[in-house]
């Protein structure tokens, strides 16, 4: 397994542009290490506080949380799309994978990391943008994970706790930490995030009555080729580059890999592989070319055709073949969890057998890379958009109406006629 350097806190670096399109802001603090004074709507300047509401799947923080982590994500018929049995088959599989999972996350430290670098990458943020975009001030941090703690709807109490909604009303953006966007993925936490609005804030979220007091959200819902974003996967995969003798460097090839999508969602005219494919360009051009490089996918689960090919099989046919000089690079995460510290270093490396296949760092917390987030949320805040164009357009085959209505809730007035 290659060894991976410890992290060193943010120095000055760049600050690139950014993308996206319908906005708002947002305040306050999520379950989080550290704790924030609540703080209400009138504490600072007009347009602030800020709540900054990272998104993402999530992990189980200790083995004892895997099995309600494996239940949750099996009936999530937006990531893994069981059909008419999903309610049956979802518990089914979660309970027989609960053992083999927790020996995995016993294997790389007894949890998954990926709470740790979320509250540490939004808090870091949030501290830049104070700096930088003064007029939204202050930025508070939240997570909301999908199938662990916190969940959304422990996220969306804490807001409401923290003096956001109920009558008082307040900017909240939700932040989106898979950079290509999904409905497997990115899709399913904005349907659990417009869920527990509805839920929560009640008659104030369904639009028949008055929402001026209810939290005004946004969304930054992908962000695949944003400049900060290259830079830090760049920097990465120099670094690892660096690692070999000068003679061989150009000869190593350059394997991203992205967690895979069942076909039958690729079918359907998810956006996700040619967003993961325009990063890996965006990269590549980025790098001016100097390697030979692959798109692979990995975390295929079950017997249905998955998007391939394989990250596993792809490495290993290359070892065969005698290309042992190899750098995976994980694509589409921002962080180290199961995927990377499992799957990669102690599946496909050690299986691979080659001491030429190595990983680049993940994204955890570089500094160009927190950069970047802060100049995304910086623009969105500036722009004052609610989310993007490219969010308002379905699938050509999705059938969801509860897609249809959350992306026009998210949309806002404005944006809802553009939802087709």
């Amino acid at each position: 397994m290659a060894l991976r350097r410890p992290f060193t806190l943010p120095r000055q670096l760049l600050r690139p542009a950014s993308r996206t399109l319908f906005g708002y802001k947002q305040e306050q603090r999520c379950g989080l290490a550290t704790t924030v004074p609540p703080v209400t709507q009138d504490a600072t300047g007009s347009k602030g506080p800020t709540a900054m509401v990272f998104l993402n799947m999530g992990g189980p923080s200790t083995t004892d949380e895997v099995e309600d982590f494996l239940s949750r994500l099996f009936a999530d018929g937006d990531l893994i799309p069981l059909g008419k049995f999903q309610h049956y088959l979802g518990p089914l599989i979660s309970k027989r994978r609960t053992p083999k999972i927790q020996k995995q996350y016993a294997d790389i430290g007894g949890g998954s990391p990926i709470r740790k670098w979320s509250e540490y990458q939004c808090k870091e943020m949030c501290k830049l943008l104070d700096k930088i975009n003064p007029e939204t001030a202050p930025h508070k941090p939240y997570v909301a994970f999908r199938y662990a703690n916190p969940l959304t709807e422990q996220m969306y109490t804490q807001l409401l706790e923290d003096g956001f909604g109920n009558g008082k009303g307040g900017r909240a953006v939700a932040f989106s930490q898979y950079p290509q966007y999904s409905c497997s993925t990115t899709g399913s936490s904005l349907n659990e995030l417009w869920k527990w609005r509805n839920r929560l804030e009640g008659k104030r979220a369904n639009g028949n009555v008055d929402t001026s007091g209810a939290i005004q959200w946004s969304v930054i819902d992908r962000w695949p080729t944003h400049p900060g974003l290259v830079e830090a996967f760049a920097r990465n995969i120099e670094d690892q580059l660096k690692t070999y003798p000068e003679d061989k460097r150009n000869g190593v090839v350059l394997l991203f890999s992205a967690h895979s999508l069942p076909m039958s969602v690729v079918n359907r005219g998810d956006p996700y592989p040619a967003e993961v494919a325009a990063t890996v360009h965006a990269v590549m051009q980025r790098l001016n070319f100097s390697n030979p490089y692959r798109l692979c996918w990995q975390s295929q689960v079950g017997p249905r055709a998955w998007l391939g090919a394989q990250t596993s099989d792809t490495v290993q046919e290359y070892v065969k073949r005698g290309q042992t000089d190899i750098v995976l690079v994980p694509i589409a995460f921002t962080s180290d969890h199961i995927e990377t510290l499992y799957e990669l270093d102690l599946e496909v490396m050690e299986e691979a057998n080659s001491p030429g296949v190595k990983r680049a760092e993940s994204l955890n917390g570089s500094p160009v890379f927190i950069q970047a987030l802060a100049d995304l949320a910086q623009e969105h805040l500036r722009k004052g958009e609610k989310c993007s164009l490219q969010m308002t357009l379905r699938c050509q085959g999705c059938r969801s109406e509860r897609c249809l209505e959350q992306k026009k809730f998210f949309a806002g007035e404005e944006g809802a006629s553009l939802v087709v």
